[in-house]
């Protein structure tokens, strides 16, 4: 079974645990940095001494090339005529894709010299419903999935809370139905009272007469 090597793997190396890695992995890396790179013995006697710096270098291009098409309208827009602008910006662009192939080619070597081994990642489709991990998923993915401040996680709708405002209406009409029924009852008290009241004056009229 071949060695596995991840994507951005550069083309010219052997994968890694292979006989010529260490050989391949060299010769790549000292066609990436200067050429005078190669006067060191350090460099050609040791790959991961030599990864070290052509990170280094691949990182400080990709840093001038952006600092550069930053800078390009204002150093030299001025004295070259817009359709040469244009090309030139587009040469930038060109070649920051480039450099930041390069740079991530060489960052891989690099680990591979370490002693790394590379693993296909699991595919979205492995898992149940392909959803991804959710240490892999974007953040954005991830929060639209946290359920808002104060709703329950489950998706159910929140319970209905009291509103803030003006006093709570009346009771149903057929309260004050029940009330309208006892009013007979409490009418026919004073008519009690006045049949009391004349009685008692009979009675004082009947007293009197004796």
């Amino acid at each position: 079974m071949p060695a596995y090597v991840p994507p951005g793997w550069p083309s010219g190396v052997h994968p890694p645990g292979t006989e010529d890695f260490e050989r391949t992995a060299q010769a790549w890396l000292l066609d990436v940095v200067p050429p005078d790179y190669r006067l060191h013995g350090v460099l050609r006697r040791y790959p991961l001494a030599l990864a070290a710096m052509a990170a280094h270098h691949t990182k400080a291009c990709v840093a001038g090339a952006r600092e550069g098409y930053r800078n390009a309208r204002t150093e030299v827009g001025a004295a070259l005529p817009p359709h040469a602008l244009e090309a030139l910006l587009a040469a930038y662009r060109a070649e920051g894709r480039r450099l930041v192939a390069t740079a991530e080619a060489v960052d891989l070597v690099a680990r591979a010299l370490r002693g790394e081994v590379f693993a296909p990642q699991l595919q979205d489709a492995a898992r149940p419903g392909g959803q991804r991990p959710a240490a892999q998923r974007p953040e954005a993915e991830q929060s639209a999935e946290r359920p808002a401040a104060g709703r329950p996680a489950t998706g159910e709708p929140l319970p209905a809370q009291p509103a803030s405002g003006p006093p709570p209406a009346p009771r149903p009409a057929r309260d004050n139905a029940g009330k309208a029924r006892k009013a007979p009852a409490q009418a026919q008290r004073p008519a009690r009272n006045g049949g009391a009241t004349s009685r008692k004056a009979k009675r004082d009229q009947h007293a009197a007469a004796s």
